[in-house]
C-alpha cells in the first residue's frame, strides 16, 4: 500500500489511501460507486495506463485490488471491521490461517490495507499481543465485541514504512 502512495504526486498517505480504498470497497456495484472507484483510479494512477496494459507488479496488481468491488460477504466483513475502526471497537474473529488452523481472535483494528490481490485488516492481535495482519478472505466471521480498544495511529502499523536510524 505504501509503494501506491510513494508512486503518485496525489500527496496523500499510504493510510489516507487505505481508508479512501475501503471505503470504496463495499459501496457495491452502483453508478455512484463505479464513478469513485475510477476517481481513485486516477488519483493512484495518473498516467492514464490501463490496469494490465503493462507488467504485472505490486503497484499494478495492488491498483486493480482497490478498484474492484469485493464480493458480498467479503464486503459484509469490510463494513463490520470499517465501522469497529471507526468506532475504536475490539472485533472477534474467526480466522483460518494458510495451513488452515482456525482460531478465534480479540483484535483491535487499527487499518485495513491493499498488498497485491489482497485485502488485509491490521490491529493488534490480543491473543498474540502484537501487531499482526489478516486477509480478509481468511477470516471466515467477524463481529463487533463492542469493548473499546485503544485509539492507534495508523501509519505505525503500516508494512514498508521507512524506519528512523539512529545517529
Amino acid at each position: 500500500m505504501a509503494n501506491v502512495a510513494t508512486h503518485t504526486s496525489t500527496g496523500l498517505s499510504a493510510a489516507e489511501i487505505a481508508a479512501l480504498a475501503l471505503s470504496l470497497a463495499h459501496l457495491g456495484a452502483g453508478p455512484q460507486a463505479a464513478t469513485a472507484r475510477r476517481a481513485l483510479r486516477g488519483l493512484l494512477d495518473p498516467a492514464g495506463d490501463p490496469v494490465g496494459a503493462f507488467p504485472a507488479d505490486p503497484v499494478t496488481t495492488t491498483l486493480a485490488t482497490l478498484t474492484v468491488p469485493l464480493d458480498g460477504p467479503t464486503a459484509d466483513r469490510a463494513r463490520v471491521v470499517a465501522a469497529a475502526i471507526t468506532e475504536h471497537r475490539v472485533v472477534r474473529l474467526c480466522y483460518g490461517d494458510a495451513a488452515a488452523n482456525v482460531t478465534i481472535r480479540e483484535v483491535e483494528p487499527v487499518t485495513c490495507l491493499v498488498h497485491r490481490d489482497h485485502w488485509y485488516l491490521v490491529g493488534w492481535c490480543r491473543m498474540r499481543r502484537g501487531v499482526r495482519a489478516f486477509r480478509f478472505d481468511r477470516i471466515l466471521a467477524v463481529e463487533s465485541t463492542g469493548l473499546p480498544s485503544r485509539p492507534r495511529r495508523a501509519d505505525r502499523y503500516l508494512p514498508f514504512q521507512p524506519r528512523k536510524t539512529a545517529a
